[in-house]
């Protein structure tokens, strides 16, 4: 526990350095609108926008996966359920 801890004080630390360190303010435009900011935040605020888009993507391709390996596991009780049947009948 006590390493993570470390390595998120790193993380702190040098993410306070990146921010002084590129202090300079930007204008951003995008279609008709602009914002003014420090090249830091911008940065960080487009990391951050693509944390969030990564996430709901790999949580959107995990919600699939298992929708479909719950559908396959019916089909196979299914299928289970007919052969048993059929033994029965037969």
């Amino acid at each position: 526990m006590q390493i993570f801890l470390f390595v998120a004080a790193l993380i702190a630390i040098l993410a306070v350095i990146f921010a002084l360190q590129n202090a300079v303010p930007i204008t951003v435009s995008f279609l008709f609108w602009k914002a003014e900011s420090s090249l830091a935040l911008i940065l960080i605020i487009a990391f951050v926008a693509g944390l969030v888009t990564s996430f709901l993507f790999n949580t959107l391709s995990h919600f699939k996966r298992t929708r479909s390996e719950i559908s396959q596991e019916k089909q196979g009780e299914d299928s289970k359920k007919d052969i048993t049947s059929e033994r029965e009948n037969g």
